[in-house]
């Protein structure tokens, strides 16, 4: 066989079919990658489509609370009159009341979704009714979620109550699938979530595939150009060195030795000891090191997705602030192989950042990671630094507040190699992430705390009253412990409102409440038990000792001077209280016997205090 032939043989084996052949695999690597962004569009849009959907719903959840507080609303003749002024009134979608099974009203739109629902007790005797609220309606809801390449359709049951492009409407989507609207390819993602009646919710959301084929086009392009121009340079090097002979081929050899450093490589058979077989040999060599190279990465490439999701859920769903802070950090090193690393945070915007959190040690990278979170603070957004073979990276955590201070700075290091633009934009990433997380946490406390706190006086609401005496009760069953019960009523409490208006009520409420508060034990539990009537659960104590407290709150409140609103002055006010304790854990019968000596005392004169054991009496000097 001739040199030349040869040298054409040895071209087609050890370049034309590898570079084919790693182009069809790089294509293939580049098309999965783009149908990967798209699913992983469509899932983050899907799983924010369910946060927003969660937030709707806690949202109508407290207009449900407040309108199950007002039973004598359902009981009015014009029923549906009134909810339409309240639908109109407090912005809600729909309100729905339902009556021994059977919907006895319903205003606002139909395709409201994210309903909340309340029980009341109305009527007597008292019958359970049901309330349904919702906020939001389907097209508000399917709008909040619009974006470049995303469509939304929204279903109830088997009707389409919303979808964001008309060729939409008539399509069946379920689970993750591939569709076709609109001449184009789309990806959807369908979840199921609670509506009105219990008809189910079937949310859809749809990424476009066009709007990620761009980037795998010029990805493509960009790898068929680099083998088409690799092929070009390696033929003129193979006639080059047919003609230059034995000098030529040393030379490619030379060649093929700095490929082998991991450039670029494909296997071929090795015959003889020739310069040839020498070329061969290294070829191979280098066929295996990117063998290897090429698997470690695809292993790198799935932890890494696998980590990302991961993370991305356990945000979503961790209610736990210091567990999240450590989670943010540790992926935060994780996704970047970082060594150390530190977490400052802030509880309130008028907190300064403080550590919360380290891992490793920073010991002589002081003035670099300042350094770093500095820039970070400045940009609000990333700082790099690093010296001495250590760099540093900083990323900024949201603001609490819009246009708010930070609520914090994560920080890593490494040695070796600066961090690259990639790895700051997973960074950014991770950190956007968490900020999201930690605002989830803000407001689930926010909503806990509105839950179990009444809006006027600070107190306990009448729900969380009740929860908090039957726990008292079972722990007084099980190890008899005496507890005591205060009920407060502050008297004339009409003529307030009716001499001086509702607002010189309110804060005669608020007085009253705050004296409560410093009147009572750690311990103890103060209460809005309705209206202007308030209360005291009083554990470990038996009657004498909450006479005891009730006098001294009887007798703080009686110094109490209101400012009047309306004018000069100050009101003068006064309660009644009755008491009564129990080591049987019977919560109706120490609920009765506390409003009864409350009563007794309001009929015995006001402004005294009443025990219901013994019906003894405490007037205060203005009684």
């Amino acid at each position: 066989m001739s040199f030349r032939a040869k040298l054409t043989s040895f071209f087609a084996l050890i370049v034309v079919l590898p570079m084919i052949g790693v182009g069809v695999v790089v294509v293939r690597l580049i098309n999965d990658s783009e149908s990967a962004k798209a699913s992983a569009r469509a899932a983050g849009v899907a799983s924010v489509a369910q946060s927003l959907y969660a937030g709707d719903a806690a949202a109508a959840r407290a207009d449900a609370a407040a309108l199950a507080r007002r039973p004598a609303l359902l009981l009015a003749p014009d029923l549906r009159s009134r909810l339409r002024t309240l639908l109109r009134q407090g912005g809600l979608a729909r309100i729905e009341v339902v009556r021994d099974g059977r919907v006895v009203a319903d205003v606002g739109a139909p395709t409201a979704l994210a309903p909340s629902t309340a029980k009341v007790l109305v009527g007597s005797p008292p019958r359970a009714e049901r309330l349904a609220v919702s906020v939001i309606t389907a097209g508000e809801y399917g709008r909040s979620l619009a974006a470049p390449g995303v469509a939304v359709v929204i279903r109830a049951g088997a009707r389409t109550v919303y979808a964001s492009l008309p060729a939409l409407r008539t399509l069946r989507l379920s689970g993750t699938q591939t569709v076709s609207a609109e001449g184009s390819s789309w990806r959807a993602v369908t979840q199921s979530l609670p509506g009105f009646d219990g008809v189910p919710i079937r949310l859809s959301v749809l990424s476009n595939l066009a709007a990620t084929a761009g980037s795998a086009g010029v990805s493509r392009d960009v790898a068929i150009g680099f083998i088409a121009g690799f092929l070009a340079l390696a033929l003129g090097f193979s006639l080059l060195a047919s003609r230059a002979l034995q000098g030529q081929l040393r030379r490619f050899l030379q060649a093929a030795r700095r490929l082998a450093a991991g450039d670029f490589s494909s296997p071929v058979p090795v015959e003889g000891r020739d310069d040839f077989a020498l070329l061969g040999q290294e070829f191979n060599n280098m066929s295996r090191q990117l063998e290897r190279r090429l698997s470690e990465l695809g292993r790198e490439r799935a932890r890494l997705r696998e980590s990302i999701r991961r993370i991305g859920k356990t945000f979503a769903s961790n209610l736990d602030r210091p567990a999240l802070l450590e989670l943010a950090l540790r992926a935060s090193m994780d996704a970047v192989g970082a060594e150390q690393g530190r977490l400052s945070a802030r509880s309130s915007p008028a907190e300064r950042l403080s550590e919360q959190l380290r891992v490793g040690s920073l010991a002589g990278l002081e003035a670099e990671v300042l350094e770093a979170e500095r820039a970070a603070l400045t940009n609000g957004a990333l700082g790099l630094s690093g010296e001495r073979e250590v760099s540093i990276a900083a990323v900024t955590l949201a603001p609490l507040e819009p246009r708010g201070r930070v609520e914090g700075v994560i920080t890593v290091a490494r040695r070796g190699q600066p961090f690259d633009q990639d790895e700051a934009d997973l960074l950014r990433s991770l950190a956007s992430q968490a900020s999201l997380a930690l605002e989830n946490v803000r407001l689930h406390e926010q909503v806990s705390r509105q839950a179990v706190t009444d809006e006027l006086t600070g107190l306990a609401n009448h729900g969380r009253f009740h929860e908090l005496l039957a726990t008292e009760m079972e722990q007084v069953r099980r190890y008899h412990h005496p507890v005591g019960l205060i009920m407060l009523d502050i008297d004339n409490f009409k003529a307030v409102n009716d001499t001086h208006g509702h607002q010189q009520g309110d804060l005669v409420l608020r007085e009253v409440a705050r004296v409560l508060r410093e009147s009572s034990r750690e311990a103890d539990l103060p209460a809005r038990y309705g209206g202007e009537e308030l209360a005291v659960i009083l554990p470990h104590t038996d009657l004498d000792g909450a006479y005891a407290i009730a006098e001294r709150i009887r007798r703080q409140i009686e110094r109490i001077q209101v400012p009047r609103l309306a004018g000069p002055g100050t009101l003068r006010i006064t309660a009644s209280l009755g008491v009564a304790a129990t080591t049987s854990g019977d919560k109706k019968e120490l609920l009765a016997e506390a409003d009864a000596a409350l009563y007794a005392a309001k009929r015995a004169g006001k402004n005294r205090t009443l025990r219901a054991a013994t019906m003894e009496l405490n007037v205060g000097a203005g009684g």
